[in-house]
């Protein structure tokens, strides 16, 4: 998907694509298939959006589905659940080790982080990338649709750090994302999971 240019507008706003931001679950938001998700953008047009949840590890090694690349796959190499949109398909991000250098396959998102093509040999990337992670299916909206639940208090926005994508421990990026940010969002990191039961 092409990089949306600056002026763009949808319903008459302009609209700034948010490629590469994370989205991070406000507590308002009630879909479980998104409770406490840290989902990373990779494309943000007029036309819609696509992510993946960067913090719902399985249990199924990445060894058992892509054995060539396991050994890229950053702790814990298992696949995560990028969202409930075609799950038998695969996304995978990359850390490459040169960002500038352009490397066959890579689609940068943001800085050093990108999607590769599962196609090519990781042999040949094996000096290129610090590592891996694997999304079965993804996370989409339609257009005006993200916009939409975010202006509803279901998303908030937030600036990515080179290493979100691939944290040892996934479990803990949704706390950790709201605390680094102070103030009131890091008091939201301390919500429990259900306000009701408090």
């Amino acid at each position: 998907m092409s990089d949306m240019q600056e002026g763009q507008t949808i319903g008459g706003r302009a609209m700034e694509s948010m490629t590469g931001r994370l989205l991070v679950a406000t507590p308002a938001l009630k879909d479980p298939n998104f409770d406490r998700t840290v989902v990373l953008l990779v494309a943000h047009e007029p036309g819609g959006a696509l992510g993946v949840v960067l913090n719902r590890a399985t249990e199924v090694a990445v060894a058992d589905v892509l054995g060539d690349w396991s050994d890229l796959a950053r702790h814990p190499a298992v696949l995560f659940e990028g969202g409930p949109v075609q799950p038998e398909s695969a996304i995978c991000l990359a850390r490459m080790r040169h960002p500038i250098k352009p490397v066959k396959g890579f689609h940068r998102v943001s800085g050093a982080v990108g999607t590769i093509d599962l196609s090519v040999d990781p042999e040949r990337l094996r000096d290129a990338i610090g590592g891996i992670r694997v999304f079965a299916g993804y996370s989409g909206w339609g257009a005006g649709q993200l916009e939409r639940e975010i202006e509803e208090g279901s998303w908030f926005v937030l600036d990515a750090l080179p290493g979100d994508a691939f944290v040892d421990r996934p479990d803990d990026l949704w706390p950790m994302v709201l605390r680094r940010q102070g103030g009131m969002m890091a008091a939201v990191a301390h919500f429990p999971p259900d306000v009701a039961l408090n």
